[in-house]
């Protein structure tokens, strides 16, 4: 990577901040930090964005991890399963990321978000309370599941983890969002370190970009976290939907420029 302008650090900065607070509230920090990467720096190879970002991430989602187990409190008996085959799930997924193009991932996640976001309207009450709707080991199981299959995407393409997590957290489950919030970051974290445990020996990681928007992204954490334990589900499904929102968008807007 090349040096940066005082310019090009600021903007880091902020997309850093704002990547951290998005993520701490229902994940999606991605879509922000990474193609904020990727402007900054066009001439890198993409796996040092990709190292960077997950260096930057971590950070976030240590912090926010923290904060929302000393105000929350979230059952761990789930997010330590979920985080461990999250953990798994995404080595695994860093292999097949080397074997499928990256392409062939985006018709597929743009089919799940329409369907995701359009579930979340259509289900207006949806995360409000937790009524969870598997008990004893069957329970266990699901979340264990659900963590390696996200745990997986994460490693093979990344952005959207966070989300995904909670909506299989509420959809799926029946947790309330800011429950299922504080456990989807538990998780989150796991499958950020597991990219590092890959990127961090091959050297792909840039230390001083990713630690200045780590330490970004620690703030952004930190009170988003606050935020959304301050405002609830109610505030978090909002900032859900948007976000799904700008995925679909995003993620829309490169499947057809593929098509064309």
């Amino acid at each position: 990577m090349s040096d940066p302008s005082l310019l090009t650090l600021v903007l880091l900065v902020v997309a850093a901040f704002t990547a951290g607070w998005i993520d701490a509230v229902v994940g999606g920090g991605g879509l922000v930090q990474l193609p904020a990467l990727m402007v900054a720096f066009p001439q890198a190879a993409p796996v040092q964005l990709l190292a960077t970002n997950k260096l930057g991430s971590i950070c976030g989602t240590s912090t926010s991890s923290v904060t929302y187990l000393r105000r929350v409190k979230p059952d761990l008996r789930t997010a330590i399963p979920l985080a461990l085959l999250a953990f798994a799930g995404s080595l695994v997924g860093a292999v097949i990321a080397t074997h499928i193009p990256r392409s062939a991932f985006n018709p597929i996640i743009l089919v799940v978000l329409i369907a995701v976001g359009a579930y979340t309207l259509l289900k207006p009450t949806m995360g409000e309370h937790t009524a969870l709707r598997f008990t004893g080991r069957h329970h266990y199981v699901v979340a264990g599941i659900a963590g390696f299959v996200i745990g997986m995407y994460d490693g093979a393409l990344g952005p959207g983890t966070g989300s995904f997590l909670v909506f299989a957290l509420v959809g799926l489950m029946g947790y309330a969002f800011l429950e299922a919030s504080a456990k989807a970051k538990i998780a989150n974290f796991a499958t950020n370190l597991a990219a590092l445990v890959v990127f961090v020996p091959q050297g792909a990681v840039v230390w001083t970009i990713g630690i200045l928007m780590g330490l970004a992204n620690i703030v952004g954490a930190y009170t988003g976290a606050r935020a959304a334990v301050a405002k609830g589900s109610g505030f978090i499904r909002v900032v859900f939907v948007c976000v799904v929102s700008g995925f679909v968008v995003k993620i829309g807007w490169d499947v057809l420029h593929q098509i064309l």
